[in-house]
């Protein structure tokens, strides 16, 4: 009788949600549909480090009948716990820096609580529109320049990244060669990194989308190590904008359930995929996951595509 009564409740509770269902389909076809696409999601997003909730929500909010505020939380929880789940392995393999992460996901934990207090006073389609086209500016960039090369003279932090110990060396799993790296405009990086924690909070998308490209576009770390330390600092910054949602009642546990199973399962895939391929495949894929994301939600955020 007891267990009788929890179904009925997490039904009922899953009615607003569904309510725009007209499909007529059984309502267990959405979580097994669910579980699916976040087990690929999530080896995807691991090796591209930009987070399953940049993919997640346009994805499930535009074919999916659920309502657009459980998708957000849902997102933000699917990335945190995509994050969580290959955090300890990216770090034991040395494929995170801790001496990297560390200051950054200070600065966007705090700033991404913001964003998520903000994200339920503006509109939705404009939150879209920005998203939309920053993602996309972003792919356009990486697809643009190479992989920065460091040089002798150019091995060493500067003043602030110095202070923060933001220095080591990267060694490559797939080649075996050390990458000595230093923190390179490190004010700069850190204000980026406030930035995206903020839009990370607004959208509930994650923040792996721009952490790579900020990591080694703008503070010229090697690329492979920003794609692993991307998800070391997802797992601190996502914590932090999901106590929002969970407090504003925006997590649905039929739609949550499923999607961080599935994420989690397909994490650990994509860290044993992420040891073996090589920084120019890495890259490929960052651009295509942030081109998809970013006129995905361009287009849904200008009603072109609802």
């Amino acid at each position: 009788m007891r267990r009788s009564s929890l179904v009925v409740l997490a039904l009922l509770y899953a009615a607003p949600a569904l309510a725009a269902d007209g499909s007529g389909a059984p309502w267990w076809i959405w979580p097994i549909a669910l579980f699916v696409l976040s087990l690929a999601l999530g080896a995807v997003a691991v090796v591209g480090g930009v987070g399953g909730g940049v993919l997640f929500v346009p994805i499930v909010g535009g074919f999916f009948p659920f309502h657009l505020d459980f998708v957000r939380g849902a997102g933000l929880l699917l990335a945190l716990c995509g994050a969580l789940a290959a955090g300890p392995s990216l770090l034991r393999n040395g494929m995170a820096s801790l001496r990297l992460g560390m200051p950054l996901a200070l600065v966007g934990s705090t700033s991404a609580i913001g964003g998520a207090l903000i994200s339920f006073a503006l509109p939705t389609e404009t939150l879209q529109v920005a998203l939309g086209g920053t993602i996309v500016a972003i792919a356009f960039l990486m697809m643009r320049r190479h992989t920065p090369t460091a040089r002798p003279g150019e091995l060493q932090p500067d003043a602030l990244g110095a202070a923060l110990g933001m220095h080591g060396v990267y060694r490559d799993p797939a080649s075996g060669r050390d990458f000595p790296w230093a923190a390179r405009r490190t004010p700069a990086g850190l204000a980026i990194f406030a930035v995206i924690g903020a839009l990370a909070g607004m959208f509930g998308l994650g923040a792996g989308w721009a952490n790579v490209a900020a990591l080694n576009l703008l503070m010229s770390m090697p690329l492979k190590l920003s794609v692993g330390t991307s998800g070391f600092v997802l797992s601190v910054v996502d914590t932090s904008a999901a106590w929002i949602y969970l407090n504003r009642g925006a997590v649905l546990p039929l739609l949550v359930a499923p999607s961080i199973i599935g994420v989690m399962v397909g994490a650990r895939i994509g860290v044993r995929v992420l040891r073996n391929v090589s920084a120019q495949a890495v890259r490929r894929l960052v651009v295509i996951l942030l081109l998809v994301a970013g006129l995905r939600a361009l287009l849904k955020g200008l009603g072109v595509w609802p």
